[in-house]
């Protein structure tokens, strides 16, 4: 990082504005319409690229969009291959979600780095800030793209999978203006990566409820997606007799009604089905197929196994009853993963530093770091939002919270080498 000073230290509380500013200014790239929606390769993550590449350049570093569609700052130390600490979060939102979810993670290591230059300290380990293209696996049946190329466990499968409109993943890149097949090339050296931190807001309420600005997290849930099609028969609304139709969205509501009944009846699993398509989708006509997802969250991967069996029974039995045909597919599949025993006590002790009062919490939401503790040890900061509420365009955190984040980071990177010696 340069030793020099390009302008003048933060001033008390213009940390927090400006982040606010900042991510206010990001959710502008967005889909009309009501929060944030941002989609992996879309026109709209191409338009907020240019923003992050200005925060990553007055950080000291030097942006570059890779062949994951994730945009990398590396500091000069990292650029001459110095051991390199890995920071970030993901550019990509569900659909209609908040400003945070994500980009906060971007925003606030950037904020610390160019504070941290202002100021005119030079870091003597190399940084790198990712903005990764993909964690919300929203627009395709899969996710962590760019967090699994750094990690070097991309399947070339993923390349392949489509999104509604038939578009492969690799075709969607190449239009992005990448090359995916440069993806194994991405792959960190685990010998000279110090680790992978994230800050994200905490999608709960016990920050709120606890009165903390920030918290440390210990370990994130595991997580797997399965597309289930149902087929049917079609036939004329009006003429069909009710007995014996094969109505394939009947049948789906009754399996949806059962992966409900699995979830609200097994301890430590929680889950979701959050997509739902009709095949024709005339109001005149029986449904001849549903395709419908099921997601199932647990950190223990037992109980997922195990609630995946039980599901996969069920919708089985409902099949042959109404005589369906039914394929339950698996898309997507990560185990938990625990944060490095370092790296929280060096967060706790940064806490410290900057006088916030902290916790160690669990996550039940899955982030990058489920691909990159493939590579390195990971840690993760959350911070307080309103309500614990996320995946919403009412997600909100304040500007001191925000800058106590920010300052967590800056006493982080400053005291990193004591901690890893530990």
């Amino acid at each position: 990082m340069p030793q020099h000073t390009p302008h003048a230290p933060f001033a008390e509380g213009q940390i927090g504005h400006d982040l606010l500013t900042r991510l206010d200014e990001a959710a502008r790239y967005s889909q009309p319409g009501p929060g944030v929606t941002r989609l992996f390769c879309s026109p709209e993550h191409r338009q907020v690229l240019p923003l992050i590449e200005q925060w990553m350049e007055l950080a000291g570093l030097t942006p570059e969009l890779d062949a994951a569609g994730s945009l990398v700052g590396r500091c000069p130390n990292a650029q001459a291959g110095k051991p390199t600490l890995t920071l970030g979060s993901h550019q990509d939102s569900v659909v209609e979600g908040g400003k945070y979810d994500g980009m906060l993670g971007i925003a606030v290591p950037l904020i610390a780095l160019e504070a941290l230059r202002r100021e005119g300290i030079t870091l003597p380990y190399g940084v790198e800030v990712v903005a990764f293209g993909d964690e919300e696996g929203v627009r395709f049946p899969t996710t962590l793209v760019g967090s699994r190329a750094l990690a070097g466990t991309t399947d070339p499968q993923q390349l392949k999978a489509r999104d509604k409109q038939g578009i492969s993943l690799k075709e969607a890149l190449r239009s992005f203006g990448v090359e995916p097949d440069g993806i194994p090339a991405l792959a960190r050296d685990p010998a000279n990566t110090l680790g992978f931190v994230e800050v994200h807001i905490e999608q709960g309420p016990r920050l709120e409820q606890h009165d903390h600005a920030v918290g440390v997290v210990t370990s994130l849930t595991g997580i797997e997606r399965h597309q289930v099609t149902v087929s049917g028969k079609a036939g004329h609304a009006g003429t069909t007799p009710m007995p014996g139709r094969h109505d394939a969205l009947v049948g789906a509501s009754e399996m949806v009604l059962a992966v409900d009944r699995v979830l609200q009846t097994t301890e430590g699993l929680v889950g979701v089905v959050g997509q739902l398509d009709v095949h024709p989708n005339a109001v005149n006509v029986i449904p001849a197929s549903v395709t419908f997802t099921v997601e199932l969250r647990s950190p223990q991967s037992e109980t997922r196994q195990r609630g995946h069996e039980t599901i996969q029974a069920a919708l089985d039995e409902v099949a042959e009853r109404r005589e369906l045909t039914l394929s339950m597919d698996n898309t997507y599949r990560a185990d938990g993963a625990h944060c490095a025993e370092w790296i929280m006590h060096g967060l706790e002790q940064a806490c410290a530093t900057v006088e916030q009062p902290t916790d160690r919490m669990f996550s039940g939401a899955g982030h990058d770091g489920l691909a990159m503790q493939d590579v390195t040890d990971i840690g993760m900061l959350f911070v307080r939002c309103k309500e614990g509420l996320s995946h919403h365009p009412d997600e909100s955190i304040s500007a001191e919270d925000g800058e106590a984040a920010v300052r967590v980071i800056m006493a982080f990177l400053q005291q990193l080498d004591a901690f890893r010696c530990r």
